[in-house]
């Protein structure tokens, strides 16, 4: 077979991942994708090995729950087909691979620079000198807009190109910051300081990232966490998600001038971060999520309290929504705003709600369920159909509604927890092992490969803002540019889990 199948948290030997030549392995990998929605690829990276380029590709199936990987080894100057000229869902791949280790691709639509990465191939690709798209006419103009925005927004660049107010087209520069995150998880050698970085790759997605980590590391390590580690981790997403939407929508409503709502779903969403600080002592959850352990055990307490919480929530959130949805001024600037089609989406390659927003269903708790997704909790996903922001925020209402039905039944059988122990978790030898997490924002992959003494030689991570940046870019085009805030908060993307 040209491929191994995995299933999400499953750790193989290395030397098991099928390798082959070049051209067979572009072949394999882009039939698998050819015509099929379930297939969607989860990860292509490379890492150096001895003088050459090992490239890994992982492609799940979600109809299968299984994980899809293979390899090639190539070598460093040669130039090679690219896979984006048959199929644009490795678009970002590839460009992160030229970039990293000077892979030259002869037929790549557009192979400018991704991040700017401190450890580029190409030190002479310098930020200031980034190629826009440009269009030279007399009725067209351009609007740049960052990378420093008032606020505490994040750094990144926006290039509009307009005729009058109507955005004809929008380039997205982002590679302003970097921490090496992927390169420190290398540096590092304690499982605490790899576990506060993964806390840290995207402050909004603690739990996301952090779960992500962790399952991947007992993978490694041939650990299978008790049912106490799996409610911790599952109600926690659930909270996470809880939390975020419900600031987005506040964002949404203010980005409307709606000011009612702005104010109280800002105010509701203080009280699910609260909780956290209650439960494990910080807002965003840092310091709860840890590989075969908890510090803060979840206890009866935690459950009245949390009880309260919700039913003290859910008044407020429903008589606001209610409002809110059905204010005439506030459907007129979300419907049929920032539109993207199915066919784009299905192209570009997007996950989470930035493919459930218009009838791709896209949801790591269905289809490659981790934790108590799939026994304890059974995931229907929440699917739209118009693709605009009044379908991302109705995927927001609905998400939040069903993250409290889930912390609710979830708080009903709180498992007996056991006191943390102080043991090592080793990692085998030689190993690749893969995890994915459906975040709030979408699908998480973290993948890791470890050396022949057992320690970590390669760490990749992957945000889903990697897939869905480009859905915001389509999303604005024939809008009015006064619409690209709206568009901007109704996705919410990641800058600091897309540079890294």
């Amino acid at each position: 077979m040209n491929y191994i199948s995995i299933h999400n948290n499953q750790s193989i030997a290395l030397k098991d991942i099928p390798e082959h030549a070049y051209t067979m392995f572009m072949e394999t990998n882009i039939a698998l994708m050819k015509g099929n929605p379930a297939r969607h690829c989860v990860n292509y990276f490379g890492y150096s090995a001895a003088d050459k380029i090992k490239l890994i590709c992982c492609i799940a199936d979600d109809d299968l729950h299984e994980i899809f990987v293979s390899s090639t080894v190539v070598d460093k100057g040669y130039q090679l087909p690219s896979f984006t000229a048959k199929n644009h869902n490795f678009e970002k791949f590839e460009r992160e691979i030229h970039e990293n280790f000077g892979v030259k691709y002869s037929d790549h639509p557009w192979l400018k620079p991704m991040r700017y990465a401190h450890n580029r191939a190409d030190k002479n690709e310098k930020i200031e000198n980034y190629p826009f798209y440009q269009v030279e006419s007399e009725e067209l103009h351009e609007v740049g807009v960052g990378p420093i925005h008032a606020g505490v927004i994040e750094p990144g660049h926006f290039r509009f190109i307009c005729n009058g107010e109507q955005i004809m087209h929008l380039e997205i520069q982002l590679g302003y910051q970097h921490r090496g995150i992927e390169q420190l998880f290398i540096q590092k050698k304690k499982l605490l300081e790899r576990t506060t970085l993964a806390e840290n790759i995207a402050g909004d997605t603690t739990v996301g990232h952090t779960t992500a980590f962790v399952n991947l590391w007992e993978s490694l390590c041939g650990y299978t966490p008790d049912r106490s580690l799996q409610f911790s981790r599952t109600l926690a997403l659930e909270l996470e998600r809880m939390a975020i939407h419900t600031g987005d929508l506040a964002a949404i409503c203010a980005d409307i001038a709606y000011q009612l709502g702005n104010s109280v779903y800002g105010r509701l969403r203080t009280p699910i971060v609260n909780y956290f600080q209650e439960w494990g002592g910080n807002r965003l959850a840092k310091g709860l999520i840890r590989a075969g352990k908890i510090n803060y055990p979840f206890s009866e307490e935690l459950a009245t309290r949390l009880n309260t919480v919700l039913n003290t929530y859910e008044p407020d959130f429903e008589e606001i929504t209610k409002k809110f949805f059905k204010l005439p001024s506030a459907l007129s600037r979300m419907e049929k705003t920032g539109v993207v089609s199915y066919e784009q989406i299905y192209e570009i390659g997007t996950v989470g709600m930035a493919a459930r927003m218009n009838g791709l269903c896209r949801d790591i708790r269905f289809s490659h369920p981790h934790d108590m997704y799939g026994s304890s909790i059974v995931h229907t996903p929440i699917i739209k159909h118009h693709g605009d922001v009044y379908s991302r925020a109705q995927i927001r209402r609905e998400e939040i509604r069903q993250s409290m039905t889930y912390a609710r039944k979830l708080i009903t059988e709180v498992p007996e927890f056991k006191k943390p122990e102080n043991f090592t978790l080793n990692p085998g030898k030689g190993m690749f092992a893969i995890s994915l997490v459906e975040g709030w924002r979408g699908e998480i992959c973290h993948c890791a490969i470890t050396d022949q003494e057992g320690d970590l030689m390669v760490y990749k991570v992957k945000d889903p803002s990697h897939h869905n940046w480009m859905a915001l870019a389509q999303a604005v085009r024939s809008n009015e540019i006064s619409d690209f805030p709206i568009c901007n908060k109704s996705f919410n993307l990641s800058y600091c889990g897309h540079d890294l």
